[in-house]
Parts: C-alpha cells; sequence; structure tokens
C-alpha cells in the first residue's frame, strides 16, 4: 500500500498494522492469540474494564530492569577506565513513592527539583543522602528543608545560592556538598548538537565563571564541593555531544585542582528513547562505553586522573515501561488540500484523554505511536491523527500514524513511550481529572496513583465552602 501524501518522510506504512516495534514498547508487552494487547499477563480489555480510561500502564519489571541496567552499564564501564560512576534517576520525568522505591531497590539515587519532589522521596523511605537537589530559583525553606533532611548534594545554580545554602548548613550543623553547574556552550538533541560560545538560557552558570563561582564556595567552611555539573539537552541520540561537553568542562576541572580536590564530574541525562518505529536512540551499554572512553582519553590528554562520574537519566529509566490507554468515541475523515494541488483524506480519531495527560505533543511537537488495544485487524492501514477530547485545535496525541481502516468508536488504543514527562506535565485543562497510574507485575496490577475524580476537583473549589 502507497504511503498517504499527507504522511511525513519518516512514517512508513506497517507491514502489518498491529505489530509492536520492540523498540517503541516495553519488554513485556505483546499481542494474544486473539489480538488484545497484553502487558506482563493483563490484556488491555481487562486493565481498561478494571481501571478506566484513560489510564497509565506501567511494566513494573520494565521499569526496574532499565533502572539496573542503567546502573551497572555505567559502573562497568567505569570501573574498566580506574573510575566509578553514581547514577541519579531524574524524578521530574516521573516521581511517585513507589517509582522512587524501585530505583532506590536498583541502586540509583534521585534528583528532585523542588521541594514536593523531594517530599515525595522522603515519603518513599528514600535515604536522604542518596539524593540531589536541583533548581534554578530555590527557595529558602526548600533549601533549608533539604539541608535540614541530610541531603546528598546540592547543585548550586546561581551565585547568590551560595550563601544561602552555607547560611542553611551552617543553621543545622551540617558540611554541605554541593555542585557547581556551568554552561558548557553544547547543545544536543537527539542525532545533533550545536557547540556555541555561550548559551542564553536560566540554568548554570557560564563556564568562564566557574574558578570565581568554584573560590566562593571554597571560601565557605559549611559548603564542600564535590564537581561541576551540566546538562546538554534532552532526547540525546549518540555521545558526541557528551564528548564536547565533557572536553570543556575537564579542561575547567583541570584549573580547579591546585585550588582544592574535585572529586567529581556530573555530565547530567538526556539519553533519548524511540517514540516511533524511525527512532534510533543508542543502547545503553553503547552509551556508557563511549562517554566511559571519552572522559578517560581527555582526562589521560590533561594528565588528570579520572574523576567519580554522575549521571541523571530519566526518561530512559521510566519512558519506555509505560503506555497510555485510551478508548476512542468518534471518527471524522478530512479532505485536506495536498502540496501537489490534489487532495488526501486524514481520520481524525478522537479519544477520552488528550492534551491534560499528555501535553508533549502540544507543548514540543513531540511524536508518538499508536496501536489497537482491544483486537487486531486485517483491514488496510489508514493514516490517522489521534486528537484528544479538549475545547482545543491543538488538543493531540499523536500527530501522524497508521491504524486499521476499520477503527472505530469503542475501540481501546494504546500510545506507548508514555512514562517519562506525561502524568508529570498532567493537567485538570477543562476539568479532567488526571488519570490513574497503574503497575503491572506478573498477572497482578495495583494503582500507583489515584485518579483524580470530579469530587476531588470541587473539593479544592472555596467557593463551595462560601455557600
Amino acid at each position: 500500500m502507497a504511503s498517504s501524501p499527507l504522511a511525513p518522510s519518516w512514517l512508513r506504512v506497517p507491514e502489518d498494522v498491529n505489530a509492536l516495534s520492540a523498540s517503541v514498547w516495553s519488554a513485556n508487552a505483546s499481542r494474544s492469540t486473539t489480538g488484545e494487547l497484553m502487558v506482563a499477563g493483563l490484556s488491555a480489555p481487562e486493565l481498561a474494564a478494571r481501571f478506566g480510561t484513560p489510564v497509565y500502564v506501567v511494566d513494573e519489571a520494565d521499569a526496574r530492569g532499565r533502572a539496573a541496567d542503567t546502573l551497572a552499564a555505567f559502573q562497568r564501564e567505569f570501573a574498566a577506565v580506574g573510575s566509578s560512576a553514581t547514577v541519579y534517576y531524574a524524578g521530574k520525568a516521573f516521581l511517585c513513592t513507589e517509582v522512587a522505591r524501585w530505583v532506590a531497590e536498583a541502586g540509583l539515587n534521585i534528583d528532585v527539583c523542588s521541594g514536593g519532589e523531594l517530599a515525595v522521596a522522603l515519603a518513599a523511605g528514600v535515604d536522604a543522602a542518596r539524593l540531589g537537589l536541583h533548581g534554578n530559583n530555590k527557595s529558602l525553606a526548600e533549601i533549608d528543608r533539604a539541608v535540614a533532611a541530610g541531603i546528598g548534594a546540592i547543585v548550586i545554580d546561581s551565585l547568590q545560592e551560595i550563601p544561602r545554602v552555607a547560611a542553611a548548613a551552617t543553621r543545622h550543623g551540617r558540611r554541605q556538598g554541593v555542585r557547581l553547574r556551568v554552561n558548557s556552550g553544547v547543545h544536543a538533541h537527539t542525532h545533533e548538537f550545536l557547540a556555541t560560545a555561550h548559551e542564553d538560557q536560566k540554568f548554570g552558570l557560564p563556564l568562564e565563571h566557574a574558578a570565581e563561582a568554584v573560590a566562593t564556595i571554597r571560601g565557605f567552611d559549611s559548603l564542600d564541593f564535590y564537581g561541576l555539573h551540566c546538562h546538554i539537552g534532552s532526547q540525546i541520540f549518540g555521545s558526541d555531544g557528551f564528548a564536547e561537553s565533557a572536553a570543556r568542562l575537564l579542561a575547567v576541572h583541570r584549573d580547579l585542582l591546585p585550588g582544592g580536590p574535585v572529586p567529581e564530574l556530573n555530565l547530567g541525562g538526556g539519553f533519548g528513547i524511540a517514540y516511533t518505529s524511525a527512532d534510533d536512540p543508542t543502547p545503553m551499554d553503547e552509551l556508557a562505553r563511549e562517554i566511559a572512553r571519552i572522559v578517560a582519553s581527555e582526562c589521560a590528554r590533561l594528565d588528570i586522573a579520572v574523576p567519580r562520574v554522575a549521571f541523571e537519566p530519566g526518561r530512559a529509566v521510566i519512558g519506555p515501561s509505560t503506555f497510555t490507554l485510551y478508548e476512542v468515541g468518534t471518527t471524522k475523515d478530512v479532505e485536506v488540500q495536498t502540496d501537489a494541488g490534489g487532495s488526501a483524506v486524514r481520520r481524525y480519531v478522537s479519544v477520552d484523554g488528550g492534551m491534560s495527560d499528555n501535553a508533549r505533543t502540544a507543548l514540543y511537537g513531540a511524536d508518538y505511536s499508536v496501536r489497537l488495544a482491544g483486537r487486531s485487524s486485517d483491514a488496510e492501514p489508514a493514516l490517522i491523527r489521534l486528537a484528544g477530547k479538549h475545547c482545543e485545535s491543538g488538543d493531540i496525541v499523536v500527530t501522524d500514524d497508521y491504524l486499521p481502516a476499520d477503527v472505530a468508536p469503542g475501540d481501546l488504543v494504546a500510545v506507548p513511550a508514555t512514562g517519562a514527562y506525561c502524568w508529570s506535565l498532567a493537567s485538570n485543562y477543562n476539568y479532567l481529572g488526571r488519570p490513574p497510574v497503574v503497575a503491572v507485575r506478573d498477572g497482578v496490577a495495583r494503582v500507583i496513583v489515584r485518579g483524580e475524580t470530579e469530587s476531588d476537583l470541587l473539593a479544592r473549589d472555596a467557593g463551595l465552602d462560601a455557600r
């Protein structure tokens, strides 16, 4: 079958419109002999009947496995070059007490970037010494609470933060470990990166100001300088951007050594995943090997010891583990003019969620995939656009993909790779309650974040109290 003239150039007509690409779906997702989408022994129709739709469905074993495998890869590769590696799970991707426990049990630390995320990690029972606090505008209360709890490290993001953290550490009788976030001038996204002299962004300090900031940090007895920190982007494929950034950071790292110890280098996260079959992210084992080789080679050139290295993946751990399950409400064929002067039909398939449970498509133009979940079909593939139910023309979940032409109201559809930044960015737009999050493992499903009801939403409305 020829592709639709409305389809983007990267999207191919699937040979089997029911097939689940292993690169996009979690390890325990499959189709049953009757065509239903299965995850860890439970079918999509079972999950929809029990928990309703929309619902985020997490393959727990997959998430735990990715966390453990990521840590093992970086520890193995940096041990091979005479160093060690610490991996922080970036909680901003998706954090609840259960996920915090999963990653902690896998041996990861956790990176939090607000008082709320800190509260979740502490409520989960994670040792505060295994937490790091990020943020470009941490409140005095957030800093104080983190220091009082015994947080392992605070990432200094501005010169003003240095005396604030120092004062909190003095107040609580602690010597607080800190990192300094700097901008390396390297911008990376998927397989491309751009190296510039300066960055125009709210995070961190220019690299040329690092020495001044570190001198200020070292001037406070209550602070312990761990090293430089840098984050070069998100959804990164390949190691080229990390190579350039590491080279720039290590040159400054070397210059800081005469003034005192610099035990660590934090290269951030941003490792990419597959959202569509066209995506080809670098396997974590390969990425860890390449980054370790790059860091070791640069340290040898600079004649310095390889420091302890830290990383902060989030999306790569939780993203592929989850799919969002929806029910189709309506379908609509729209005739669209093509660039060639003709016309073609785009089918809008509207579901019972949308930008309130996945804002990334509207915010970033992110691409996703979709498959029938309640059955398989022998119908020809048809180009569709999966739309939400919100009162916004930009309320799109999947901009372009193929579904069987007989997709109809009442069908269940699933969008994979929604573990990262979907629940975290979810809203109550149009007064929709945020969906529940359900973990599935070995044939057992349980709610790990309860969905919101209309009663929950109304409970915050103070106008009802006034009446």
